[in-house]
């Protein structure tokens, strides 16, 4: 590999972890939101609380979600840093665009539609790897849907079990869970969004013939990425973290730790699984399930309505943006 190559290299590695960072950035709200918004801890102390628990998620999960996303979703034979820096721009534009209007859309999505496109841009249909494409479809559709059933039964159970408390009382120990509850939630999505980039980054690196004949991820990049999200975690996506929070159905703390519960719950099973799951998806669908237990009409529909629809359009869109960057910046190689 010559200098101009390298250099390249080096540049699209940066422009991953800027990704990285802008997820931590963009999803801050998956992982505060509901603390914020249930005044459980100050905004300073939830993003310093997160990007803590992000960080250390390294410690208790292995890199199934990182081969997934290196191996299962585009074909590695066409891999090349152009495809690579092409899915990044895809992605990134996405949640810039998602970000500045507030919408929570998914970054793991824009991720894995980018890189379709960029695939398909430089090898056709057939560099798609369809069964990693199909598990990751069935993701958009379960994580919501689990994250809403479980939530919805830890509510109830937190009803029944409170039936004759004092509000003073359930308030207390809805405090009290949720410093738990949060720290579970900002593990899960800090062992499952991180790796997304990992997988990116090591797909660059065995394509360019500096991992030898097997595909691993290095310790250095599981590292580099975990502390790009933990950091952009701190920076917080404000307008998102509203819109999570406090748009889509009026949280109490018992909620908030029922909807973050959940939300863990299936972060940690998709990620022990080795599927990238949407954290935007699942907390979603979670606040939707603690809101549905009582009272349906406490559901903003019409906030839920805007996000399924960026749920829908984050694939399509980010490819296509990725396809046109693709053409753009072939002639960089």
């Amino acid at each position: 590999m010559g200098t101009t190559s390298f250099a390249l290299l080096i540049f699209i590695i940066g422009v991953a972890l800027a990704f990285d960072f802008m997820n931590g950035f963009h999803d801050a709200a998956n992982s505060i939101a509901t603390v914020v918004s249930t005044r459980v801890l100050r905004p300073q102390q939830a993003v310093a609380w997160t990007a803590f628990f992000n960080f250390i998620a390294f410690l208790f999960f292995g890199l199934h979600v990182a081969n997934t996303v290196g191996k299962d979703v585009i074909d590695p034979a066409i891999v090349d840093p152009i495809v690579i820096l092409a899915a990044l721009i895809g992605a990134i534009s996405w949640n810039i665009i998602t970000w500045y209007y507030g919408i929570p859309s998914s970054s793991s999505h824009a991720l894995i539609g980018a890189l379709g496109g960029a695939a398909v841009s430089k090898g056709g249909l057939s560099a798609l790897r369809f069964g990693g494409f199909f598990k990751i479809g069935l993701s958009i559709l379960l994580s919501p849907l689990l994250g809403f059933a479980l939530a919805f039964l830890l509510m109830a159970a937190m009803s029944l079990l409170f039936f004759n408390s004092t509000p003073r009382k359930v308030d207390r120990f809805g405090r009290r869970a949720q410093l738990i509850s949060a720290s579970l939630y900002s593990l899960g999505h800090g062992g499952n969004d991180a790796q997304k980039t990992m997988g990116i980054i090591a797909m660059l690196l065995f394509a360019s013939g500096k991992l030898g004949p097997n595909f691993h991820v290095p310790m250095w990049v599981v590292l580099a990425c975990h502390a790009a999200m933990a950091l952009g975690t701190c920076f917080g996506g404000w307008r998102i973290v509203k819109t999570m929070g406090m748009k889509i159905v009026k949280l109490k703390p018992i909620g908030g730790f029922c909807a973050e519960t959940a939300g863990a719950l299936t972060l940690f099973l998709a990620t022990g699984l080795g599927i990238p799951v949407s954290t935007t998806h699942t907390i979603s669908g979670s606040i939707i399930g603690v809101g549905s237990v009582h009272q349906l009409s406490t559901i903003r529909w019409g906030v839920a309505g805007r996000i399924v629809w960026a749920w829908l359009f984050t694939i399509p869109a980010s490819a296509a943006i990725a396809a046109l960057a693709w053409w753009a910046c072939k002639g960089l190689a």
